[in-house]
């Protein structure tokens, strides 16, 4: 542990930390005009997150409130004392700012961060390649921000240049490696197009994958890929939480495919069912919602991500000596990408589960069309590519999945199966749901 003060606090002690940072995050409320108006419409004052219901009962905030604030929404520091900013990937409209101070960006990033890496396995010294993405997203500087405070030498190549990262993988000896899952399994299939066979020429001991959820499926695939010992841990966060720094899997919840939510003191952590907004008990799916404590430019309160996770059916007391800081499992979803599919609730990571799972596939190419936006849709086809290794027809993949679909989530679902390179590689984040005609 990097932190054990914090990180072997019991439950009791995590929410003393949190109570004290909470007065100074309504100190901070108090003096922001957005701020006191957002809770005066709800019939409170920002100094009511003080009583001991004063959260559960707190607003929530969404997209359509940092828009009609665009373009600085709830900004809590004067522009002069923002040091950047960073943005939304704005797929559903245009991005939203966020800003953070030179205590967000040069204190709290790294200290979170160095705790989520170390958490995951990472060790001071080791080299890392940082693979994800720099501008306005918070991706890539997050992970320069842990690699340096943890003193990891640190190559940001960022995503892309794949023949390049393959040879330098091998040449510059990396022990860990950032990057979104998919790009991961196309670096590996790059190498061996070159020659060069990832068990054997790559040194990487840790995956810091993110972007996307891994299933435990294609995560278990990427590790048969990979050098002896090699882990792939699934990093979660967001832009409004101040980047990736929520969970991570760590070598104690990897096997039984569970993140732990590691910046508990410095973060709010509400599973909520999206239903209800009331908190879900373990082992329940809910809705993550966040509160940022100890951000000073641009925090957020009760933040509905839309992301469904589901709260680990033992989230206190991990083998790893973090006591008080809850577990949850792989995200599942997202309550605006659920799918109903001839009345039947389907979610996007179930496809891949299939698909990962499913012999002779390409395990990072794969792609869900729907005939139309509607309330209900009345078909969905999966596209899919073979693997030319396996020699594996098309007809038989084709049937696997078809059959699979319809036993395990209870649709009929087209299957195409397409030749190779026909579907799109994902650097980053994957646009999995697609819109085409049904006559297409």
């Amino acid at each position: 542990m990097i932190h054990p003060e914090v990180e072997t606090l019991d439950a009791d002690g995590i929410r003393k930390v949190q109570r004290q940072h909470m007065a100074s995050l309504v100190q901070r409320l108090e003096g922001v005009p957005d701020w006191v108006e957002h809770f005066r419409k709800a019939g409170m004052k920002p100094d009511d997150l003080l009583a001991d219901d004063g959260l559960a009962n707190a607003p929530f905030l969404d997209k359509s409130d940092l828009r009609e604030r665009y373009p600085f929404p709830f900004l809590s520091e004067k522009m002069e004392k923002v040091e950047r900013f960073t943005a939304t990937s704005g797929t559903t409209g245009l991005p939203v700012l966020f800003g953070m101070s030179a205590n967000d960006y040069g204190k709290l990033l790294p200290y979170q961060m160095a705790r989520i890496l170390t958490a995951a396995g990472v060790k001071p010294g080791q080299r890392a390649y940082q693979g994800y993405g720099y501008g306005l997203w918070i991706g890539g500087p997050a992970l320069d921000a842990g690699f340096t405070a943890l003193g990891c030498p640190n190559f940001p190549l960022g995503p892309g240049r794949g023949e390049l990262a393959v040879q330098w993988l091998r040449d510059h000896a990396y022990e860990v490696a950032s990057m979104s899952p998919l790009w991961l399994m196309t670096l590996i299939n790059q190498a061996k197009a070159q020659g060069i066979d990832p068990k054997k020429d790559w040194v990487l001991k840790t995956g810091i994958l993110g972007g996307q959820s891994v299933s435990a499926e294609f995560r278990a695939q990427l590790e048969a890929e990979m050098p002896e010992g090699f882990l792939a841990q699934n990093i979660y966060g967001t832009t409004e939480a101040g980047g990736p720094i929520l969970a991570v899997s760590t070598p104690f919840t990897h096997a039984v495919d569970e993140l732990q939510l590691v910046n508990e003191d410095t973060v709010i952590t509400e599973i909520l069912d999206p239903a209800t907004l009331k908190p879900v008990a373990p082992g329940e799916v809910g809705e993550v919602v966040v509160t940022t404590l100890c951000r000073e430019a641009s925090p957020v309160v009760r933040w509905r991500t839309r992301d469904l996770v589901r709260l680990s059916p033992n989230p206190y007391d991990c083998p790893s000596g973090r006591r008080g800081m809850r577990r949850i499992g792989r995200l599942i979803g997202r309550t605006d990408d659920m799918l109903k599919v001839k009345g039947v609730i389907v979610f996007p990571s179930q496809i891949e589960d299939i698909i990962a799972g499913t012999p002779g596939t390409v395990k990072e190419a794969w792609q869900i069309y729907i005939d139309k936006e509607a309330v209900t849709i009345s078909q969905m086809t999966v596209a899919v590519e073979a693997d030319p290794a396996t020699n594996r027809p098309a007809e038989h993949i084709e049937a696997d999945i078809r059959r699979t679909i319809h036993t395990r989530i209870g649709i009929h679902a087209d299957v195409e199966c397409v030749p190779g390179g026909s579907l799109p590689r994902y650097e980053a984040k994957a646009t999995r749901v697609l819109h085409r005609s049904s006559k297409a």
